[in-house]
């Protein structure tokens, strides 16, 4: 038998640029009782907790929440790279589901260094080993970062495949910061036009501008799942619901295919969005709103097609017809997304968690989508691991 999942609670701060914010256990802090607020509930009600992060050290989630209280819970540290946050949200829901406990927390934070994400351990073998190697064979190109040249190298292969160009990227930037203008979270809020994309510094020449990359980020998001007994028990909002979920790791193809699409996760993706569909008897198209993982806008529109938002090889036309976005088919990342919101790799996933609660609750402000009932989140974390959850309002 298995139990409802409600999201009782959500809570988020505003994202900083690296230097400009507070420590990363201050954060974590932060974003908890934002959730506890929100939520109507004291840090005594939690049963247990998750916490996300990937630049520390060991029981850096007992650092954060400890600043909060101390009531001997257990604290479960979590790193899925890029996907933590919603790793940590994953655990949360299985705990409910499957009638461990009743109120559990996830939270994620990231106190992050400026510049290109790296290795702090190089007297033994990273993670990235077979994909620097493939991306090396497919792509090379070595004095572009390597964060860069996964992704830039999936758009470049979409772009050899299916005849994308360089502003089809630089049109979901554009979205990006139209739908960022409405949200005071994000770390942008100045909305850019296609041509301010297409004229931003030139990363990879052909494949890649600036604009098109999400900046590296300081910041915390948490959120607190209960059981409906629990939820009813102490009057607690209902009205948000995880009803499926799935997490996918790399299959063969991701090095088989040869094909630098694959390499950053399309399989991972497509394969968790098919579980979820699986799961819940929803249909994509009965999708309203969604958040996904736009590290860079190759990413997003790559994704656009993994989700099955639209068919393998249409995302050019589903851009150009405005199917991202309000009027359209699905909104996707109403917050603005990774690409403006920013991207603290603990906490992107409950962030994302943040907004599709506001969005199906109905309190998403100026960036609310009209009637939004179903919501989908996808976050992805290279070497890797990929979460997709589907929220339905009750």
């Amino acid at each position: 038998m298995t139990t409802k999942t409600i999201v009782a609670g959500v809570g988020m701060i505003k994202f900083a640029k690296p230097g400009a914010s507070e420590s990363y256990d201050r954060m974590g802090a932060a974003a908890i009782r934002d959730a506890l607020t929100d939520a109507g509930l004291s840090y005594d009600q939690i049963q247990q907790a998750y916490a996300g992060y990937v630049y520390g050290d060991s029981t850096s989630g007992q650092k954060a929440l400890y600043h909060v209280g101390m009531t001997g819970i257990p604290i479960v540290n979590v790193n899925n790279n890029c996907s933590t946050g919603s790793t940590a949200l994953y655990l949360a829901r299985q705990a409910i589901e499957h009638g461990i406990a009743d109120c559990v927390l996830a939270v994620g934070f990231e106190q992050m260094q400026p510049g290109a994400l790296g290795s702090h351990w190089t007297d033994r073998p990273t993670p990235f080993d077979d994909f620097d190697a493939e991306t090396d064979a497919l792509v090379g190109n070595s004095q572009v970062p390597l964060a860069l040249r996964y992704f830039g190298g999936a758009g470049k292969s979409h772009m050899e495949k299916y005849g994308t160009e360089l502003n089809d990227f630089a049109r979901i930037r554009a979205k990006a910061s139209r739908h960022a203008a409405n949200n005071p979270l994000a770390l942008f809020n100045t909305e850019v036009t296609e041509e301010q994309v297409m004229a931003a510094p030139m990363m990879w020449e052909g494949v890649m501008t600036r604009l098109m990359a999400c900046p590296p980020t300081c910041g915390g998001a948490a959120a607190i799942l209960c059981s409906e007994s629990f939820a009813r028990k102490h009057g607690l909002d209902s009205t948000v619901q995880i009803t499926a979920q799935a997490m996918t790791t790399d299959y063969p193809s991701t090095f088989q295919a040869h094909d630098m699409m694959q390499l950053v996760g399309y399989d991972m993706s497509r394969a968790a969005r098919e579980q979820v569909v699986e799961q819940s008897g929803v249909d994509i198209a009965d999708v309203d709103v969604v958040e996904l993982h736009d590290c860079f806008t190759h990413n997003e529109l790559i994704t656009y097609e993994a989700l099955g938002l639209c068919p393998e090889g249409a995302a050019q036309k589903f851009i150009a017809d405005g199917d991202n976005t309000y009027g359209g088919k699905y909104v996707t990342n109403p917050s603005g997304g990774l690409l403006s919101k920013g991207h603290p790799l603990g906490a992107t996933g409950l962030a994302q968690c943040y907004e599709l609660t506001h969005q199906l609750r109905g309190t998403a402000q100026r960036r609310q989508v009209e009637g939004a009932r179903t919501a989908l989140q996808h976050n992805l974390g290279l070497g890797g691991a990929c979460v997709v959850t589907l929220y339905q309002a009750a």
